[in-house]
């Protein structure tokens, strides 16, 4: 009950801050998710940097029988080219809808950043209900530098242009977060 409750309040806030928010039963789910979406954009690439093999499999076939291109890695090949990144996210924060994403790799940092949407999934019990809540994680992933971390609020946004709001200044202008029920068994 506690996970429903965390995640629900995670999507609200999010949602405040213009994330697109949906449940989801699976990683089958997730897959057709993006591709629906990246169709829907009239977008015609994606990355996923975090999946593993049997998975990227099965999401490069959905993307040849949908016309797609799944893009591999190193992504910094690819930096003009992405329109769709897929992500996996280490926690999230329902008191600010915030994604916690460890980003110690160059292709997670470059997916997340350079892409014009970016999808994110989390399972709904990997949601805290605040940031103090993450504290040992952190300190944990802190013992051993270098590492990045990144807290992602909505997506990327601007006021300081005059102080008209501009969406997508300084990352992806869309972000979807797909927040995936847990098994009850």
């Amino acid at each position: 009950m506690i996970h429903n409750n965390l995640a629900m309040m995670f999507r609200e806030r999010a949602e405040r801050v213009q994330a697109v928010t949906a449940s989801v039963h699976n990683m089958d789910d997730v897959f057709r998710y993006v591709i629906d979406q990246t169709l829907k954009e009239n977008g015609n690439t994606i990355v996923a940097p975090d999946l593993d093999a049997l998975q990227l499999q099965k999401l490069e076939d959905l993307c040849q029988a949908s016309g797609l291109r799944l893009l591999h890695p190193p992504f910094r090949n690819h930096t003009g080219d992405i329109h769709t990144a897929l992500t996996g996210a280490n926690w999230a924060i329902s008191e600010t809808g915030t994604l916690v994403l460890d980003s110690g790799s160059e292709d997670i940092r470059i997916a997340t950043m350079l892409s014009e949407t970016h999808i994110a999934w989390i399972s709904a019990s990997r949601i805290a209900p605040d940031a103090s809540a993450l504290a040992a994680y952190l300190r944990g992933k802190m013992a051993s530098p270098p590492g990045y971390m990144a807290f992602i609020t909505g997506p990327s946004r601007t006021a300081d242009i005059e102080r008209v709001l501009a969406i997508g200044v300084h990352g992806p202008q869309r972000l979807h977060i797909l927040v995936m029920e847990d098994d009850p068994s």
